[in-house]
């Protein structure tokens, strides 16, 4: 039987459609990311070019979309503030783009693994809490300028139009994302936001009362009436600042954060992916590094995969690159033949959608949970959250992963290994549980329970609740499997590895009840439970 093809038309069809999809969501993201970031708003649809076009086209991806991330917002503002230029930025996204190439070139595209999770929750959490204190004044009618020095000049910068537009938009995003319908539609909710903002812009317009935006808190991207205009809006680095030692260390801040973001946005992405498809991270390491350089070198801001593109990508019907690079070429082409359609959107409703998406990345629920899970999840998170709010972004994630390290050294020498016993026909079959982070304080332990298994006996290392093996763990249990238990004669079974590092799932035994069967990884779960001390 062959397998069903699809149509060559109908998959075109189906991929520019989702290239459209995207680009619609995209656009808003785009201005709103380089607003939140105190850079030109020109810079974020560049990004958001070469992230679909050229990052898409080197990428071994087929679902993830990438362009400039609200992730990487806090960043971006402060390494501007330090710098004291866009351009000498620019220079740093440049640097930062080959970090990541050499990091793609050295394989070190599994460096997520070894950073606790609950760290990781705090950075993203952390970046939604700046960008709701960063933009939620804008939502309210404010426009952002030298410091005020009088009451009256502060109250002045508000403007009741533009906060009209910001509140209603808040409103209609959160109402979409909890309406069951409205939620499920192929129209995304931040076009709809853009639209309305800037249909009552124009309404306020005719009116011509104190409604009335100007252009200050409208959007401002330069009109070019021809290709040269167009190439003369590209700004380049400013290679002086290559003497600048503040410009490596924000390079490095911005790789690490890009990195970091898009490594995980990878990994969230094949897991939505219908088809199951496992995305290469050291060549998307490259890419993204190629795409910075470029960005760098035109006047974009810093890429990274974004996760609400590529979801909105796979719920469109996105199946291949195509779609992510349709995206980039309609970004190109509104940027071009559009741009004073752009100029009509408020910045109060981009202000909006990057508040709402702030609400997400810090959500109660999340806050919830990670309180749930005790205090060797709470406390690195919540010290990741404040440390990057009240310092900067590196420092804090240094301090979060210092506090997390520690709990997770703390866990493992706490959190036994689980030795259980079972019966079965050809006899007893000990399985023992992982923990959740197995680093080399746990390997003496395991080779312990290891070898005290009977000779002829079947064990089965359970590693379903474990999110990290240290590589030093791996190759000792490779050696008790390949070298060590034919001297012992004993059966070496492994559930919940999946493939991870090089090892495929094999559980097999004969139960002393309901006949002799075999046992799926799914079907084992009970027995008798003793603990090995897990300190070694």
């Amino acid at each position: 039987m062959t397998k069903r093809t699809e149509p060559l038309a109908g998959t075109l069809v189906r991929e520019l459609t989702a290239g459209l999809v995207v680009f619609l969501v995209a656009l808003p993201l785009c201005l709103g990311v380089a607003l939140a970031s105190n850079a030109p708003l020109f810079a974020g649809v560049v990004a958001g070019i070469v992230g679909g076009v050229l990052v898409g086209m080197l990428s071994g991806s087929h679902s993830s979309v990438s362009g400039p991330a609200a992730g990487l917002t806090a960043v971006v503002a402060v390494q501007i503030q330090t710098l004291g230029s866009f351009q000498a930025f620019l220079l740093v996204v440049v640097i930062a783009g080959l970090i990541q190439v050499v990091l793609g070139v050295a394989r070190l595209g599994l460096i997520a693994e070894f950073i606790p999770s609950s760290v990781i929750k705090g950075l993203l959490a952390a970046i939604g809490v700046i960008l709701i204190l960063k933009q939620a004044p804008v939502v309210l009618g404010y426009r952002s300028g030298p410091p005020a020095e009088t009451v009256s000049e502060f109250l002045a910068r508000f403007h009741v139009g533009s906060a009209m537009i910001g509140v209603v938009s808040v409103l209609l995003l959160e109402i979409w994302g909890h309406t069951k319908f409205l939620k499920k539609s192929v129209i995304p909710s931040a076009l709809v936001v853009v639209l309305l903002g800037v249909g009552v812009s124009a309404a306020f317009q005719q009116l011509r009362g104190e409604f009335s935006l100007d252009a200050l808190y409208l959007v401002q991207v330069p009109v070019a009436k021809n290709l040269g205009d167009f190439i003369g809006f590209l700004q380049l680095p400013d290679f002086s600042q290559l003497g600048n030692p503040l410009v490596y260390t924000a390079a490095i801040t911005v790789a690490a954060v890009a990195s970091l973001e898009t490594l995980l946005n990878l990994e969230a992405v094949d897991k939505l992916d219908p088809q199951k498809r496992a995305s290469p991270p050291n060549r998307e390491l490259i890419a993204q590094g190629v795409g910075n350089v470029v960005c760098g070198l035109i006047g974009g801001l810093p890429v990274t995969s974004v996760i609400v593109r590529s979801s909105v990508n796979l719920n469109a019907g996105g199946r291949t690159k195509l779609s992510a690079i349709v995206h980039g070429v309609l970004l190109l082409v509104c940027v071009l033949l559009l741009p004073t359609w752009l100029n009509q959107i408020p910045l109060s409703c981009l202000a909006a959608i990057l508040v709402v998406t702030g609400f997400k990345l810090a959500s109660p629920k999340l806050i919830r949970q990670k309180w749930s899970k005790g205090k060797y999840q709470y406390v690195p998170f919540f010290v990741t959250v404040v440390a990057i709010v009240a310092t900067d972004l590196l420092v804090g994630v240094l301090i979060g992963l210092a506090v997390g390290v520690f709990f997770v050294l703390l866990s493992n020498l706490r959190s036994p290994l689980k030795r259980t016993v079972e019966p079965s026909a050809s006899g007893e079959v000990v399985r023992i549980e992982l923990p959740n982070q197995v680093s080399f304080l746990n390997r003496a332990a395991l080779s312990r329970a290891l070898h005290e298994v009977p000779r002829g006996g079947h064990v089965i290392l359970d590693a379903r609740a474990t999110h990290y093996i240290d590589p030093d763990v791996i190759e000792m249990i490779r050696d008790f499997k390949e070298l060590t238990d034919p001297p012992y004669d004993v059966t070496v079974s492994l559930l919940g590895f999946n493939g991870r590092y090089g090892f495929e799932d094999h559980v097999q035994y004969e139960a002393a009840t309901a006949g002799v069967r075999r046992v799926t990884p799914a079907a084992y779960e009970s027995g008798s439970r003793t603990d090995v001390n897990g300190a070694g």
